[in-house]
């Protein structure tokens, strides 16, 4: 009589169980036991039918009934002795053969190892997280020089929490801009390789940087992974066996990017380390967005800064300008020799080529210069003037390009030079010649690279400035004198211009004259109708050795004792030696008025055109001037 119905069945399904299972009878003897109960004792097929239950499980029946449903954990022994912890589960039966016993053993030994891995899974987990906190909490509020030598404490951890021989961050900007990378390595593993621009990496790795530029996560457990010849050969001269590289992205835009590299052994990277990887490239991108937000707004700090001081140093210029050139006579000639010059200034203005205005003392080449730099494109920013003969040698340095606070004694404050004043411009260097040797070093240097450095400071500063530069002085004699530098005058000497003396230009003396006229009449508020003849035809014949200048004085000193509207214009007196002390007497520059007067006049007094008219006094009154004066009439007039 079988024990259960369908009792063929009932042992199928025993057999199929994955635990251990038995039958015992109520008094402890074993009627059934199921292959997985023999695995776990180490009995053979049938061995343990009719066997005692106490001899696999010493504690099982306890001389009781079995609970329905009870769950213990039991001692189990097996055959030869040794022993293991057991989950037994024990269920009364009954059938029509009496009462028996289902019990279910399970090696609690698994649950154990089960258990040992959730909490070694659970604790890689938190370990994980408190590297993230760590790092999280290490960059906040990075002052701008913490940033690099942070990142790289912060990949060693990094590298050691994943068990990676090197580590390392890199930005990724245009082509020509330098990569910077940061790295951490392994001690005994080479550092990075350094390159210097994306453009020069993406000739190395062409795949690779493609890959990260369009977001992708780039990885391969060996190098035969690699589809391209060109990336494979540089990952293994750099002796790359695998590696996993995360794109770090800003606003959808790939910015840098974190590697991680094996170079001892392959390594087959698991789904849970690449999506680590990727909470870390998050965790870094967060770092490389503030920190190029920080360097923006330091650029655009010091953008302002540097434009605010521009403007500064432009206002107190310009005013400076307005105050030293009020009156200054606007360009005129219509004589064939001014003429070429105009087509000259006309041919070179459009370029950004150096120009040399040559000519004498009082000629005009500083509005010659000013009229260059309005034909040019450079006109909608202020031309900067230098007048190199005005400045002390021991300024003109700093003036000129500039200097940092505290490079030299005095120097209180940071001072924006001319060259930095005229970038995108024009300035005029005046009297060129003038220039001590030691700064035309520098000059020859800005006229070769367009870089300045203030005094005080390391740092070079391109500059986009045309020369316009001017001398009276023979530049060649002073090559050959060894006082000016050979090379900077080739270099000045791309496009000379020759101004021509007035006395060369003679036909443009009454154009000057009555432009003169207008700017001191606006002045003084005096109005001139007409010059005497007489005074124009003695202009006409003076040599003007002072040129346009020594003319202008001589219609201010016209217009300045001028009563009428006839303008008496005398010559300068030509007793007095040039260079030599004129006195300041009244006395004495009434008589060289009224001597000028009548000998313009041709010492005629009375009548019309007479000296006494031109001057506005009566006749007898001059008379007694004369007298008083000791002025008589020389013999041969």
């Amino acid at each position: 009589m079988p024990l259960f119905r369908g009792e063929e069945l009932f042992g199928l399904a025993i057999d199929a169980f994955p635990g251990g299972v038995f039958v015992a009878s109520a008094d402890g003897v074993i009627v059934r036991a199921n292959l997985e109960v023999e695995r776990q004792f180490d009995y053979g097929p049938e061995e343990l039918i009719g066997g005692a239950i106490h001899v696999l499980l010493p504690d099982a029946m306890n001389g009781s009934r079995a609970a329905a449903g009870s769950r213990r954990r039991l001692t189990a022994r097996r055959r030869d002795g040794t022993e293991f912890p057991a989950e037994v589960t024990l269920t009364a039966l009954r059938s029509e053969r009496g009462a028996f016993v289902l019990g279910s053993i399970v090696d609690a030994t698994r649950w154990q190892s089960t258990d040992e891995l959730v909490r070694a899974a659970i604790d890689k987990e938190l370990e994980f997280e408190r590297l993230i906190a760590d790092l999280c909490h290490k960059f906040i509020n990075l002052s701008p020089d913490q940033v690099i030598e942070t990142m790289r404490d912060g990949l060693r951890q990094v590298g050691e929490a994943l068990a990676v021989d090197r580590c390392a961050t890199f930005t990724i900007h245009d082509d020509d801009k330098p990569v910077a990378p940061i790295w951490w390595t392994r001690e005994g593993i080479a550092p990075n390789p350094s390159f210097p621009t994306l453009a020069a990496m993406k000739e190395k790795f062409p795949w690779a940087i493609e890959t990260l530029l369009a977001g992708h996560v780039l990885r391969f457990s060996t190098t035969d992974d690699i589809s391209s010849a060109a990336d494979r050969a540089s990952y293994e001269a750099q002796g790359i066996v695998a590696a996993v590289t995360i794109p770090i992205q800003v606003r959808r835009r790939t910015v840098g990017a974190i590697g991680f590299n094996m170079m001892s052994s392959a390594r087959a990277w698991t789904a849970d380390s690449i999506q680590r990887m990727q909470v870390i490239a998050a965790v870094f991108g967060n770092v490389l967005a503030r920190s190029e937000n920080d360097q923006a707004m330091r650029h655009a700090i010091a953008d302002a800064e540097h434009q605010r001081n521009r403007l500064r140093a432009e206002n107190t210029y310009l005013r400076r300008e307005v105050q030293e050139r009020v009156g200054v006579g606007s360009l005129v000639g219509q004589s064939p020799a001014m003429q070429r010059v105009f087509e000259q200034i006309r041919q070179v203005a459009v370029t950004d080529s150096t120009v040399l205005l040559l000519g004498e003392t009082g000629t005009g080449k500083e509005v010659l210069a000013t009229y260059l730099h309005s034909q040019s494109n450079r006109r909608g920013r202020t031309m900067v003037r230098v007048n190199c003969s005005a400045i002390p040698s021991t300024l003109i340095e700093s003036e000129l390009f500039g200097r940092e606070k505290g490079a030299f004694t005095g120097a209180i404050a940071r001072q924006i030079g001319r060259f930095e004043l005229a970038d995108r411009s024009t300035i005029f260097l005046d009297e060129i010649g003038d220039l001590p040797p030691e700064v035309q070093v520098k000059l020859l240097r800005v006229l070769e690279e367009r870089q300045i450095e203030r005094l005080g400071s390391p740092t070079s500063i391109r500059v986009d400035t045309r020369i316009v530069a001017a001398t009276h002085r023979n530049l060649e004699k002073r090559v050959a004198d060894e006082t000016f530098r050979e090379d900077l005058f080739y270099r000045l000497n791309v496009f000379p211009i020759q101004v021509p003396p007035l006395r060369e230009r003679a036909e443009d003396i009454p154009d000057l004259v009555w432009r003169f006229v207008h700017d001191f009449s606006q002045s003084f508020g005096k109005r001139i109708d007409s010059i005497n003849r007489e005074s124009m035809a003695l202009l006409h014949q003076h040599s003007w050795p002072g040129n346009i200048r020594e003319l202008r004085n001589a219609v201010e000193r016209a217009m300045i004792v001028a009563t009428g509207p006839e303008l008496v214009v005398t010559l300068p007196a030509a007793a007095t030696p040039l260079g030599a002390t004129r006195s300041s007497k009244l006395e004495d520059v009434e008589r060289e008025h009224i001597r000028g007067v009548l000998e313009s006049a041709g010492w005629r007094i009375r009548g019309a055109g007479g000296a006494a008219e031109r001057l506005g006094l009566k006749p007898t009154t001059l008379d007694a001037r004369m007298a008083k004066l000791r002025l008589t009439r020389p013999a041969q007039a």
